[in-house]
């Protein structure tokens, strides 16, 4: 009796081991452009093997800022734990390419110098993935933050010898930048500040461009000119729809404040500005398209051509603000406005006896005060 009640208890020991859950792995991502595995936490230890940017181990222990690690060939090693990011942040790297993976291109652009993306638009967001320069991207969407502080930067007073007043000081405008979110060529997905990156221009447009940035160039067509000169070595010239604004401005309540149509004179072999518009509130992405006008009557109107629409903040519109955690503008009451490049001729697509809302425009500079003439002694 005593050997089966002992064999009874052993199966049923041996059979609530299967409801024993098994622990699922733990992994890390190496956040470094490039580090090493050491075999032990020490002064002195041997080298085990190189990780790169990007790279999955699985973790084995942790110890006190470093991390027991098994890469993916197997090898074995400890690695600082600042060079690492947690699966939480690479989850999140994968939901935000999800997320955005539809969202159109509103530019491209080339990196200047090695950057990390971040999760979220900010300096002290999580970061994983780095880029090298001369990367390119996709911008995707634009976002805008308070500026931190410049460590030992002093404060602004009013100059010495400057009469006091009784009113009421204004207050210093704040310090803002700009972030982009962008997708590489290998489809990862994140946020980096915007001035480490530059539009992919060309330079026939950039040149045009009277001290304003490019924020996108968009090829509308082509044309053939066969006395174009070395820099057009296939004789077919790209004509461009560009996007301006201010040079050196970040943080500002709209994307672009200028739309300028290059057209190609097949006569004087050189760019020439078809359309502009300029003093606008912009705001991206742009729709270009091939289309009819349909409300045109002539046999041109009726033909396809490149067209395309873009917005512009309406006057009754309160000037947009960024939202102070996301860093994104959401305007208001938009006004689209619709045109088609006929030839070298760009023309508004509209209902007859449409009138467009009142737009919005820039808020003037104020003109810094002239020096008074110095008196003659």
């Amino acid at each position: 009796m005593a050997c089966f009640l002992a064999l009874v208890l052993c199966a049923v020991l041996a059979g609530c081991s299967h409801f024993h859950t098994k622990l699922s792995a733990q992994y890390v991502y190496v956040t470094a452009k490039q580090t090493t595995l050491r075999d032990r936490v020490a002064a002195v230890s041997n080298r085990v093997a190189t990780v790169q940017n990007g790279d999955r181990l699985q973790v084995i222990e942790r110890g006190r800022h470093y991390v027991h690690v098994k890469t993916d060939a197997g090898q074995v090693g400890w690695i600082a734990e600042k060079a690492v990011a947690e699966q939480d942040v690479f989850d999140g790297f994968q939901s935000l390419a999800d997320q955005h993976k539809n969202n159109p291109t509103v530019a491209t652009a080339i990196v200047d110098d090695e950057v990390n993306l971040h999760l979220k638009p900010g300096r002290e967001t999580d970061t994983l993935f780095r880029l090298q320069e001369k990367d390119k991207l996709q911008l995707l969407q634009r976002a805008t933050l308070k500026a931190p502080a410049r460590p030992g930067a002093p404060a602004l007073t009013a100059k010495p010898g400057a009469a006091a007043s009784t009113a009421p000081a204004e207050p210093l405008p704040i310090p803002m930048e700009d972030w982009w979110l962008v997708r590489d060529q290998h489809g990862r997905t994140g946020w980096l500040l915007a001035r480490m990156v530059s539009v992919d221009a060309p330079d026939t447009v950039v040149r045009y461009a009277e001290g304003e940035r490019v924020i996108g160039a968009y090829v509308l067509a082509r044309v053939y000119d066969p006395e174009a000169g070395d820099d057009y070595p296939d004789k077919n010239i790209p004509l461009y729809l560009a996007l301006m604004a201010p040079l050196h401005k970040g943080g500002l309540p709209y994307d672009f404040d200028q739309v300028r149509v290059f057209t190609w004179n097949l006569k004087m072999h050189r760019y020439e500005t078809a359309y502009r518009e300029r003093n606008i509130e912009g705001f991206l992405p742009v729709k270009i398209e091939s289309a009819r006008d349909p409300y045109g009557k002539s046999p041109t109107a009726q033909t396809p051509s490149p067209t395309f629409t873009y917005r512009v903040l309406a006057a009754d519109a309160p000037t947009p603000a960024p939202d102070p955690a996301t860093g994104l503008t959401t305007p208001g009451h938009t006004i689209a406005k619709t045109y088609r490049l006929e030839g070298n001729l760009v023309r508004r697509v509209a209902a007859p006896g449409t009138k467009d809302d009142p737009e919005a425009h820039p808020a003037p500079e104020e003109k810094k005060a002239k020096a008074a003439p110095k008196k003659r002694r």
